[in-house]
């Protein structure tokens, strides 16, 4: 049966670095590019050969605990955890046991240990928690609330946490079940906080007042080190006249290979564990199971998104004034038009600078999404979310923005004008404005997935837009593309929504836009006759064929892009 829990025990964990070695970060999710004097530093010990950053380093973390690691910077902290989460490989034949089962490299990556949002980690609630200063930057009250939280979170659900701290305040210490206190990549201390008192009064370091035992011993490394030394000499003596006193035994016993025999040695060297690499037990399940399902993803997130645009308050109301703003302008220009042959072109070239407008509107954003592109990159890699989720919440949330944003363009815009004086004209022209704004976010969001940065982006979607413009039916018909260019057409963003305009204002117009011997002699099913929309060989548009398959293939491209 799996097991709901993770004991995590750590064997003779080394890692050094040689002077060949650039100082390349393992992760970019879990590490900052390296500072020029980071470098410089590094060139320091370059000439020694190696560095050794761990340097035989043996834990336990149980489940239902907190383990922390102290210890002055340098002293290996981070790279062990970076071991920890399968970062980095242990050297020399260190070992990582789950369950007392050995993990092979190849399933370390499948550990989640990447140094993210407390907040991110718990969503996913994974069966170990792995955080490197996750207190740091933060006040005393707000660094206490999050290790509370996390001992909580230990002790109800049975998880294993490890975090690295650097200065831990005294009721923090408090909440830690056990200390790994590390100096120079060796292990000083692993065991309770009451422990370490316990050694430190031993070596004959008395705890002054006002001040936490694990803070008093990070200022005492060089004592313990020296008293550690010497203990190992001590052991070291003693060792070898054991040894000496075992092999005579030995040799006088005939038969030394007695069960007996054979367990004095093992209590005289303190033989911890024996693997057997043959029998040993590889492939544990480390699979990323989402700890939600989808739709309280879904839910969670648009909550998320809700929140982010109510704290930018300053550009919804600077995008609601600029779309308001925009369509009075446009209205108050284009307010005199007349039912003439002028007046329909006129239309027409209103039409094609509203999608030019609109879908050049929000490459502003672009910043924005490649910003959040991080976060979404080492969200979605641990897991605690599915890419489908996003998309989804992301499209709840924008849809009524941008449905607000729509409506105070399009009702100056339409009823100041003139358009088609029909309700129904007008919800469908509102209809396309809100698509329009759906699919210029959507574009954005899209190739903010696929370019390096905002100069990269800006220049592809300028092209894309352009392009969409010069092949959209408004500065050559349809039917007079070449064959070879037609595709571009119809992958255009401009076509749908372009055709959407003029059948919404031209179809089933019984005004008529010139006279010629008193006869009328064109209306607005003319004008989409010559734009190419409509039967020309007919006396008539079938109106409803042409709107309706404007508008599905308008939706078809929305969803595409969205």
């Amino acid at each position: 049966m799996k097991k709901q829990w993770c004991e995590i025990e750590a064997i003779g964990i080394n890692y050094m670095i040689h002077s060949t070695q650039t100082t390349k970060q393992p992760f970019k999710i879990f590490n900052k590019p390296p500072k020029p004097e980071d470098e410089a530093k590094a060139e320091q010990w370059a000439g020694s050969g190696v560095k050794h950053v761990l340097k035989n380093v043996n834990f336990i973390a149980k489940p239902c605990e907190i383990l922390a690691i102290v210890g002055p910077s340098g002293a290996g902290k981070s790279s062990l955890l970076e071991i920890l989460a399968g970062r980095v490989s242990p050297q020399n034949g260190g070992s990582i046991l789950v369950n007392q089962e050995h993990i092979d490299k190849s399933q370390f990556r499948k550990i989640s240990g990447r140094r993210l949002s407390v907040g991110v980690e718990v969503i996913h609630d994974p069966k170990v928690l792995i955080l490197d200063e996750a207190t740091s930057g933060l006040d005393s009250t707000s660094a206490l609330q999050i290790i509370d939280m996390l001992k909580g979170m230990a002790e109800s659900r049975g998880r294993t946490i490890i975090l690295s701290i650097h200065q831990p305040g005294f009721r923090i210490v408090k909440l830690f079940n056990s200390i790994l206190l590390l100096a120079n990549g060796r292990v000083l201390h692993h065991g309770t906080v009451d422990l370490l008192d316990v050694n430190l009064r031993l070596m004959g370091l008395e705890l002054p007042l006002h001040v936490n035992v694990v803070e008093f011993a990070m200022e005492s490394i060089e004592t313990i080190q020296q008293q550690q030394q010497k203990c190992q000499q001590v052991q070291v003596e003693a060792q070898k006249q054991l040894l000496g006193t075992t092999m005579r035994l030995k040799k006088a016993d005939d038969q030394g290979e007695s069960r007996s025999g054979k367990f004095t040695l093992q209590q005289l060297f303190q033989q911890s564990k024996v693997f057997d690499i043959e029998n040993m037990i590889v492939g544990m399940d480390f699979s990323c199971h989402h700890a939600n399902s989808r739709l309280r993803e879904t839910v969670i997130l648009a909550h998320r998104f809700s929140k982010n645009i109510i704290r930018t308050k300053e550009l919804f109301a600077f995008r609601t004034i600029q779309m308001l703003v925009s369509g009075l302008i446009l209205g108050s220009i284009y307010g005199n038009l007349k039912d003439g042959i002028v007046g329909a072109e006129q239309r027409v070239g209103l039409f094609a600078f509203i999608l030019t407008y609109l879908l050049s509107s929000t490459i502003e954003a672009l910043p924005i999404f490649l910003q959040e592109r991080e976060i979404l990159m080492k969200e979605i890699s641990s897991g605690s979310y599915r890419v489908s989720s996003y998309a989804i919440a992301n499209g709840l949330v924008y849809l009524p923005f941008l449905l607000i944003l729509a409506i105070l363009f399009a009702v100056p815009l339409y009823w100041l004008i003139g358009l088609n004086q029909n309700f129904t004209a007008f919800l469908h022209f509102l209809l396309l404005i809100w698509l329009i704004l759906y699919t210029a976010n959507s574009v954005v969001v899209c190739f903010s997935a696929l370019v390096p940065n905002f100069i990269v982006g800006n220049s592809v979607i300028a092209g894309v837009i352009g392009s969409s413009f010069l092949f959209s039916g408004y500065f050559i018909s349809n039917h007079d593309i070449p064959k070879y260019w037609i595709f571009m057409h119809y992958l255009s963003l401009f076509k749908y929504p372009f055709e959407g305009f003029l059948i919404n204002e031209f179809s089933n117009s019984k005004k008529c836009l010139e006279y010629m011997f008193g006869a009328c002699v064109m209306r607005g099913e003319d004008i989409l006759k010559e734009e190419g929309y409509g039967d020309t060989d007919a006396h008539r548009v079938s109106t409803s064929e042409n709107h309706g398959d404007s508008q599905r293939g308008f939706t078809c491209l929305v969803l595409f892009c969205g």
